[in-house]
């Protein structure tokens, strides 16, 4: 078995290798000036145009109204990964924790109602869920952006399952020594579900992070635009002679992979444990 492990060391490097080149590509590429990328295309080498190309994405105002930035729409991005993340995490787990723990007639019928939701993609409710923010005026905001996309049938059914594996002793004992419901949620069913909330923090934080179809839709103003606007926008630009700018726009990608990839390292320890792990 030992003389196997060389060999799937290998097999792994070169999965890795092959998976990060993509983006080895579009950072070298980057360092390189729009012309020439239009005449050479995609590159493997390295350019001279690197700190120039990074600068400008970041602190050069542009658009429309001459007043975003890179990091404006960076930051965007990051108020969307985040406000996704926290609030479905704090709606799933509150949820779940009413299913499993209050008993109520019809929780396994509401459960099953909340889960049958996976079925129904975003495209199928963006109607109707615009004209509501569009009637509550809250069109062009980040409550408008984050608000109606909070519910998670997917954080629901995690959280239900992880809270349903924790033994009914702890429970009983917990009613025992005189704990409610809040003070049982938080002093031990918080501390439980760390592994579970740094898995969900994951998942939830890059669905956020990587939306484009719904802020597209929910605003018009450009203070409120995120990375994936500003890639497409770069990318859309072609006048007459004009080059779109192909570094900008790989660039952009760059820096929009970055934050995921952080948090994807940073909890990926947490990660594997909270979707593996069943026995408390």
């Amino acid at each position: 078995m030992h003389r196997t492990r060389p060999f799937d060391h290998l097999i792994l490097m070169l999965g890795a290798l092959f998976l990060m080149l993509p983006v080895v590509v579009a950072f070298m590429t980057s360092t390189h000036t729009a012309a020439e990328i239009h005449r050479d295309g995609l590159t493997l080498l390295p350019g001279t145009n690197f700190v120039a190309t990074y600068e400008k994405v970041l602190t050069q105002k542009g658009g429309f109204t001459g007043q975003i930035t890179g990091a404006s729409m960076l930051m965007n991005s990051m108020i969307l990964g985040l406000g996704f993340a926290v609030g479905k995490i704090v709606l799933s787990m509150m949820a779940a924790y009413a299913i499993v723990y209050f008993r109520f007639r019809f929780a396994t019928l509401a459960f099953w109602m909340i889960f049958t939701t996976l079925l129904l993609p975003l495209e199928v409710r963006i109607m109707p869920s615009y004209q509501v923010m569009s009637e509550l005026g809250l069109l062009n905001t980040y409550t408008g952006l984050i608000v109606p996309l909070l519910a998670s049938a997917t954080g629901t059914f995690y959280f239900r399952q992880f809270f349903k594996s924790v033994p009914d002793e702890l429970l009983e004992a917990a009613r025992i020594d005189g704990a409610g419901p809040v003070k049982f949620f938080f002093d031990i069913l918080l501390p439980l579900s760390k592994s579970m909330i740094a898995a969900m923090f994951i998942i939830m934080f890059v669905y956020g992070w990587n939306q484009y179809l719904w802020p597209m839709l929910m605003t018009t103003e450009e203070r409120f635009f995120t990375l994936m606007r500003g890639i497409k926008s770069i990318l859309q630009v072609w006048i007459g002679a004009q080059i779109p700018d192909y570094n900008e726009a790989f660039a952009l990608a760059v820096l929009a992979m970055l934050p995921p990839v952080m948090i994807v390292v940073f909890f990926q320890r947490w990660f594997i444990k909270g979707l593996t792990e069943s026995d408390k």
